[in-house]
Parts: structure tokens; sequence; C-alpha cells
């Protein structure tokens, strides 16, 4: 079961890099969320109402509902719509596939007994695309998913390196938590800035 969430995790990284839409972007977010959840669910090999409470609130509830409610509230008030010409988008899955081959090469080399290493290379290959996400996009939403997929990349790579979740991986889930509110605070504080702002230039840059 683990590994078909695993598969079905790493489509939509490489379907998050096609999507022209930033509807879809939210989306795709939620998805992840209701798959890390059921990843992480079905990675605990013994049950612990704490550390389940830590898992739902960081998955079910903050990454599948939360962060994609606000990114939908903040496509209906900005009206953005999407996201580059399909050229860009050609270019953006060529770097997609390069970056899952070199995650893949580089979780062979580095193949540990300690570590898992589908975990590892699933959540190096979720790095590498949220930095594919803000290195090739122009728009500031994207770069927002970006950060928020390099943030589900992290949560994976907990799991990587870690059999059970112990306090110190509970404590790591909050910061991440953390760092996506600060995340989102900054870059909606930026984009409300360039809403109302004079400059019609502004307005373009964000909004198609």
């Amino acid at each position: 079961m683990i590994l078909s969430l695993i598969i079905l995790y790493t489509l939509t990284l490489i379907y998050l890099s096609i999507a022209d839409r930033f509807r879809n972007h939210a989306t795709i977010l939620a998805i992840q969320g209701f798959l890390l959840f059921g990843i992480a669910i079905a990675r605990m090999h013994e049950f612990h109402p704490v550390e389940l409470s830590f898992i739902i609130v960081e998955t079910l509830i903050f990454k599948g509902v939360v962060i994609p409610a606000i990114l939908m509230h903040v496509i209906n008030k900005t009206k953005i719509n999407r996201i580059h010409s399909a050229s860009s988008q050609f270019g953006a899955l060529t770097m997609s596939i390069i970056a899952l081959v070199a995650s893949c090469t580089i979780t062979y080399y580095m193949a540990d007994d300690r570590t898992d290493m589908i975990f590892f290379g699933v959540s190096l290959y979720a790095l590498l695309s949220g930095l594919i996400l803000i290195v090739m996009r122009k728009r500031i939403f994207a770069h927002l998913a970006g950060f928020l997929v390099i943030e589900n990349g992290v949560f994976l790579f907990s799991m990587a390196i870690g059999v059970e979740f112990p306090l110190l991986i509970n404590i790591a889930i909050m910061i991440d938590i953390l760092i996506s509110i600060l995340i989102l605070g900054m870059f909606l504080r930026r984009m409300n800035d360039d809403i109302h702002t004079d400059e019609a230039d502004a307005l373009t840059s964000i909004k198609d």
C-alpha cells in the first residue's frame, strides 16, 4: 500500500510541473496532503494517540484542507488563472524528468540500511521539484507552491530517517507547520501589496 501511495505522490509531482493553471496547483497540493496522511498512517508500526494527532493535524487538516482553501481564496481574490506558455511547459517537464532521474541515481549510490531509500528518493525529488517551480516560474503564486512542495519533501524525509514517530519527529512536524504558516503569510502579504499598488505593470505581473 505504501508503494502505491508513493507512486501516486510521484505522479502528482510530475503533473505539477506541467499544470498550467493555479487552481490545478492548489488541487494537487490538497491531494498531496491526503497522500502524505495515508503514507504516514501506513508507516506507523504502533498506534500512539499523540503521534496520530500530530499526523492528522499536519497532513489531513493543514496540508490537505487549510492550505488549499487559502490558496483557492487567493486565486478567487486575485483572479489569477494561467501560468505559462506551452514552450515553458515542455521545459518544466524536461527538468522534472531530469530531477527524477537524478534523485533515483543519488538514492542508488547513497543506499544505507538505516535509511528508507524509497522515502529518501521521493523526498529528494520533491525538494528538486519545488526548486524547479521556484526557478522556472515568474508568478509569485507558483513560488509559493514551490515552497509548499519543498515542505512536503521535508516531511517525507523525516519518515526516511525514522522508522517510527518519536517526540523529535513530532516537534519537527510542528516546526514544519510553523514554517508553512510563515511562508504563507510572507507571500500573501507580498501579493496583497502588489494587488493594491498603483502600477499597472505590477498588476499585470500577477494576473493574466
